[in-house]
């Protein structure tokens, strides 16, 4: 057998290096680079590597390493999970500063390879800097950690371990219904010891994407269950827009008349002013969807998690008699809300269900159509009039949105993540394009939104790429920044600047408490609390400082200016938009399940007790 001598860590590039993805005949490498910051736990393993091997995998330098995860998993997202970034940090703090980025990738399926330093494996400088010494182990170290939060966990102790380890996390990032995090640990010392390698372990290894079809006898259950409803709804998850079956979900819903209720996964996969979108479900939904979610008697959930967002609780889907079709490649997602199960891709799904349907001579009740169609236009009016500028020298949040949308074209990129902007953007925007709207809302984690557009821009230079973000989520971590500039891929931030949390304040609030702990505010020397004057944060001078180009905006004409400006600017740009606070978009018919106190002396908290288990006591289980 023929080898190769070369480090453990070596031995990751090439192999990296060496891996393809193939779908529908279509083929890339896995891995765009890998991104790292070095220290003592890699710098002279994985760092040699890659600086030796540098035609094979390109380096990327973040300024934060849970930076680089969220900017690794935008990526993939953007590539419909076809393709994604390796992470390198050194052990401690370094590894886990990428768990946050970990639990980001795995509630959202989406692949991502973490390869944290450790601690040494033949234990001699012990406790090395940065090990945490546990007192029922020796084997355990920060690195555990990760476990609860990827899909597959090893740790490397010697250096043939790659052999057996490598190949089964290949498996994990390319299986569609079981990726997410992967989190390989590099023992420091092991990093640099050296093994004959069979020269066989590095060929070129292409991941062919097989698509998968629907059991035949379960087809044929769906279709029985089809033909009984005439009120059905198509709920759309992300999974849609991962198979690329945008074109046969609007097929679908065309040919048998059924309106498409959007998840924030799912937003895009079909224009907004498709007739049939119905748009936003759920706790964050809109008018036309949450009443047809409520009317609905079947329900066929393509490609979505049903999370509790989008069955607003369990409360959303209000029919009794209700029944559940799910299309999705992960058995656990097909079986949820004791839906009838078709494990499949969702392109093939919907093929499959459409021919089918059309042999049984199926189509929904007109009367239904005509129902989704006036709740529609009504809903349609109902955001015209939240996005109309009514006070241009005092915006809102979602003027803003509005303005952003308008300056946006069809192929442009908004990123969101956390706060009240996915909620407003969910009901507001509208997209034409199913890779236009872009939201990290399984884990809706503050700090991902600027990283995460800059995956999104390095996905495809050709789309601007827009980022909606509170000033409390900028905060938290907008170090990218510089990354984006260093990497000269341009980004227009637009920052809410609002007070800090808003979003939520109004949850504290609505939950029958006063406002407590959430604005950016100063302490209050006589009351104790942080209830002194708001805090006097200059934005635009800190993106100056890291070298982007600023503007301020408090005024919808400053506002349409700063845009313009922006779009043609050859670098990141940030825009300050100060907002008053307090200014939000309602709810619409829906409700989510947020735990009031149950015992107080507040009157507050104890009449929205009473409000509470109302509406608890109405939710409908579903197994």
């Amino acid at each position: 057998m023929e080898t190769v001598r070369l480090t453990m860590s070596q031995a990751v590039v090439k192999y990296l290096a060496n891996q393809h993805v193939a779908r529908d005949g279509r083929q890339n490498p896995l891995f765009a680079g890998m991104w790292g910051i070095f220290g003592h736990g890699n710098v002279s393993g994985m760092g040699q590597a890659l600086e030796e091997f540098r035609d094979d995998l390109r380096y990327y330098r973040p300024q934060n390493e849970q930076g680089m995860v969220h900017t690794a998993i935008a990526y993939a997202k953007m590539k419909n999970r076809l393709q994604t970034f390796a992470c390198t940090s050194s052990i401690g703090p370094g590894a886990l500063n990428m768990v946050t980025g970990a639990g980001t990738a795995t509630v959202n399926r989406l692949p991502v390879l973490l390869l944290p330093g450790d601690i040494f494996a033949n234990r001699m400088p012990d406790p090395v800097l940065q090990q945490i010494e546990h007192p029922m182990s020796l084997d355990i170290s920060a690195n555990d950690a990760f476990r609860p939060v990827s899909r597959f966990w090893d740790r490397i102790n010697r250096p043939d371990q790659l052999l057996a380890s490598l190949p089964e996390a290949m498996r994990v990032l390319t299986d569609q219904a079981d990726t997410g995090a992967v989190t390989i640990c590099l023992p420091q010392d092991v990093q640099t010891e050296a093994y004959d390698y069979p020269l066989g372990f590095f060929a070129p290894k292409v991941h062919t994407i097989y698509r998968g079809v629907p059991a035949p006898d379960a087809l044929a259950d769906a279709v029985a269950l089809l033909r009984q409803a005439r009120r059905p709804v198509i709920v759309t998850g992300g999974g849609t827009i991962y198979s690329e079956a945008t074109a046969e979900l609007s097929d679908f819903a065309d040919a048998f008349g059924i309106p498409v209720l959007e998840t924030q996964g799912g937003k895009g996969a079909l224009p907004w002013n498709h007739p049939w979108n119905a748009g936003a479900v759920g706790s964050n939904g809109g008018l036309a969807a949450n009443r047809l979610a409520r009317d609905a008697d079947l329900v066929i959930a393509v490609g979505t998690r049903l999370s509790d967002f989008t069955t607003a609780s369990h409360t959303a889907f209000a029919n009794p008699d209700v029944t559940f079709i799910s299309i999705n490649v992960a058995s656990r997602d097909a079986h949820k809300l004791g839906s009838l199960p078709l494990v499949a891709d969702a392109r093939e799904g919907l093929k499959a269900l459409h021919a089918a349907a059309a042999s049984a001579g199926y189509r929904a009740d007109a009367a239904w159509g005509d129902a989704a169609e006036t709740w529609k236009a009504e809903w349609d009016a109902t955001v015209d009039s939240l996005l109309r500028v009514t006070t241009p020298e005092n915006l809102t949040q979602a003027n803003a949105i509005g303005m952003v949308n308008d300056a946006a074209g069809p192929r442009d990129v908004v990123v969101c993540a956390a706060g009240s902007m996915p909620g407003d953007l969910l009901k507001l925007w509208r997209p034409v394009d199913p890779k236009s709207y872009h939201l990290e809302y399984g884990f809706s984690c503050m700090g991902y939104e600027i990283a995460g557009a800059l995956g999104a821009k390095m996905a495809d230079p050709s789309r601007e790429v827009f980022i909606m973000v509170g000033d409390g989520s900028y905060l938290m971590l907008h170090t990218e920044i510089v990354t984006s500039l260093q990497e000269g891929m341009k980004l227009v931030i637009v920052l809410i600047d609002n007070g800090g949390f808003q979003c939520i304040k109004g949850l504290q609030m609505g939950c029958g408490s006063p406002a407590f702990g959430n604005e950016l505010r100063a302490r209050n020397p006589e009351t104790g609390v942080l209830d002194g004057p708001f805090m006097p944060i200059d934005f635009a001078k800190n993106a100056e400082s890291l070298g982007a180009l600023a503007f301020r905006a408090r005024t919808e004409s400053e506002l349409h200016r700063a845009l313009d400006q922006a779009k043609q600017a050859d670098r990141t740009v940030l825009i300050d938009v100060k907002i008053e606070p307090g200014r939000g978009v309602p709810g619409f018919e829906s409700w989510w399940d947020v735990p009031v106190a149950e015992v107080s002396g507040r009157p507050g908290v104890q009449q929205a007790r009473e409000g509470y288990e109302a509406r608890t006591s109405a939710r409908l289980w579903r197994g």
